[in-house]
């Protein structure tokens, strides 16, 4: 099977609404990451130091020494801000969601405790802030357990919500294959959670964000003044806003870093962020598990069709009838590369349809002639498919008096007897009057302009059958 992993379609063009407490017109969500003693340095048994993250431009790894400047630089968001934060958000009443590093929660423990106090929810950010990408699955997963089992012990309780950051291909997998965590956010593709089913276990995903996050200090392109920032948060705030009180509510996350947003001259945007949110109404700002069981509840995991995780008989069974008695064509589509963006009818209507286009001119004509008469015989008889006794039955076409029955015939045949074969029309797109006046003004046509548009209102008919099968 050719499939391509990857989701490109997402919700699609209606994303749901997410019937957020209250009504909220967004979710506004605070993460703060804390990764202060946890970084890359020798001390904790690293080959080099950390380079990732600081107010150091360019920074680079030092390979086997200790980097006094970026551990202190560290160290500032655990001394001074953390706490400054800390103040902000508890005066202004707005829960946070921690993503806390293990070993980096083991070593603060007065940081720890005010964040229990303060009723934050406290997440994994795995064991060690480090580079996954080129660790061994084994070792990840040896990884993954070990910062679950530090967590628990150092706050008294395990996570329920996983983050790495620094992750690999294998990360949301191999989290998600634990199967204690309620959400896991280690992807930035969306502005509503979303279930990610992985192996036999449906798993919530709530995106995180690297744009609305203050690392943008620390990189380029980025920000230098505070007002930068500042303005990016409300300029995405009041655009979700807008979109909220126009009924399609979303999501925002907001990512914070001790040692970034926890100095004065950065402290100050985020202060006047708060500010403007809290002047409109509507505005919920949870932490990040009270989105996973919100989201849970009001929206859990659906299974429907999905075609590119069929097997080929059933692929062709489900959707060999599409185009009339012509099964080859989705024998044919299913040896595409299909993925996720075709578990839809748009998906699965251009897969069949680029064979029916690729396909020769004979092998068209065999899926035209396969059309039946409209109002002919065969209908008269009730020998449609089912497909075709209920289009003919939308339109009217099963309710003709003997006048009209007459005319259609008299049309068929003279059409047929020119262009050699059936006319064809969406009926589910015009009523009998509409598919009258397209026979006298189609009949005329020469053979090649007819064949283009028999065969466009092919794709038509097919467009209407998957409708019915597929969102």
């Amino acid at each position: 099977m050719n499939r391509y992993p990857r989701n490109l379609r997402g919700y699609g063009p209606v994303p749901p609404n997410p019937q957020w407490p209250g009504g909220a017109k967004v979710a506004v969500q605070f993460v703060l990451n804390y990764e202060e003693g946890g970084e890359n340095c020798v001390l904790h048994g690293d080959a080099a130091s950390e380079a990732f993250l600081s107010d150091i431009p360019g920074a680079a790894q030092w390979p086997g020494q200790r980097h006094w400047n970026m551990e202190s630089m560290y160290e500032y968001g655990a001394r001074a801000g953390f706490w400054r934060l800390h103040r902000l958000f508890t005066q202004s009443d707005i829960p946070l969601t921690i993503y806390g590093v293990a070993t980096a929660l083991a070593r603060s423990p007065e940081q720890v405790e005010a964040m229990k106090d303060a009723g934050w929810e406290i997440a994994s950010h795995g064991l060690k802030w480090i580079e996954h990408k080129d660790m061994a699955e084994d070792e990840e997963r040896a990884a993954i357990a070990e910062a679950i089992r530090l967590h628990t012990e150092v706050v008294g309780e395990r996570p329920r919500g996983w983050y790495t950051g620094r992750c690999s291909e294998n990360t949301v997998r191999l989290v998600a294959e634990e199967g204690g965590f309620a959400y896991v956010s280690d992807t930035y593709d969306d502005d509503l959670p979303y279930w990610l089913e992985t192996g036999a276990r449906d798993q919530l995903i709530i995106p995180y964000t690297l744009e609305a996050n203050d690392m943008r200090f620390s990189v380029s392109p980025g920000w230098s003044d505070g007002e930068d920032f500042f303005n990016y948060l409300r300029n995405a705030f009041d655009t979700l806003y807008a979109e909220g009180a126009a009924g399609a509510p979303k999501m925002m996350s907001i990512g914070l870093h001790c040692r970034l947003a926890g100095r004065p001259g950065k402290i100050a945007a985020l202060r006047k962020f708060i500010a403007h949110i809290q002047a409109h109404e509507g505005v919920w700002c949870p932490r990040r598990i009270e989105i996973a069981q919100h989201w849970a509840d009001q929206h859990p995991p659906q299974q429907g069709l999905r075609p590119s995780r069929m097997d080929k008989p059933e692929f062709v069974e489900t959707f060999g009838s599409i185009f009339e008695h012509s099964p080859w064509i989705a024998e044919r589509a299913f040896d595409l590369e299909l993925g996720p963006a075709h578990d839809c009818a748009a998906g699965i209507q251009n897969a069949l349809c680029r064979m029916f286009r690729s396909a020769s001119e004979e092998e068209r004509l065999g899926v035209l002639t396969a059309h039946p008469d409209l109002a002919g015989k065969l209908a008269q008889a009730g020998r449609l498919t089912a497909e075709s006794t209920s289009e003919q039955a939308s339109a009217g076409l099963d309710l003709l008096t003997d006048e009209e029955r007459e005319r259609f015939t008299r049309l068929n045949t003279t059409y047929v007897e020119k262009h050699g074969f059936p006319f064809i029309i969406a009926v589910r797109d015009n009523n009998k009057a509409s598919i009258m006046e397209a026979f006298h003004r189609r009949i005329d046509n020469d053979r090649e302009t007819e064949f283009t548009e028999a065969c466009r209102q092919v794709e038509r008919i097919a467009h209407w059958r998957l409708r019915d099968l597929l969102p």
